[in-house]
């Protein structure tokens, strides 16, 4: 038996199978369409925030963070996989990143999830404020 999974504009519909047997995906990721939206986005980070976010004058640098295996195993409760992360972390991580030499990397599983944390930060900087209820 399968059930559907409806996803955002990117893909198709997935259909799932009660093991978890993910059925493929009929679309494909077009890195160059990735590399143009985040050219995009980043472009509208710029125009927001400026060229530099102050990330010292913050009131948040941790975060509630999914590790991978647990955020892709849809069927399993990801509660043992939730942990911690840290923006200032993921910041200083990207930085290495960039000293590091070719021959060392990068490590995809590794700096990307650390890109994913910056992305969620700026993100939150950019939700509307929260409302109050006055009833």
């Amino acid at each position: 038996m399968a059930f559907l999974l409806p996803v955002q504009q990117w893909s198709t519909v997935t259909a799932v199978t009660t093991s978890g047997n993910a059925v493929r995906m009929a679309e494909t990721l077009r890195v160059e369409e990735l590399r143009q939206v985040c050219a995009l986005l980043l472009d509208a980070v710029q125009e927001r925030f400026g060229a530099e976010v102050d990330l010292s004058v913050l009131d948040v640098d941790h975060y509630w963070n999914v590790d991978l295996r647990s955020a892709f195993s849809i069927l399993e409760d990801p509660a043992s996989g939730i942990d911690v992360g840290q923006s200032s972390d993921d910041v200083a991580e990207l930085r290495a990143l960039l000293r590091r030499p070719a021959d060392e990397g990068p490590w995809l599983w590794h700096d990307l999830q650390h890109l994913a944390g910056v992305l969620r930060l700026l993100a939150y900087l950019d939700l509307p404020a929260a409302e109050t209820d006055e009833s």
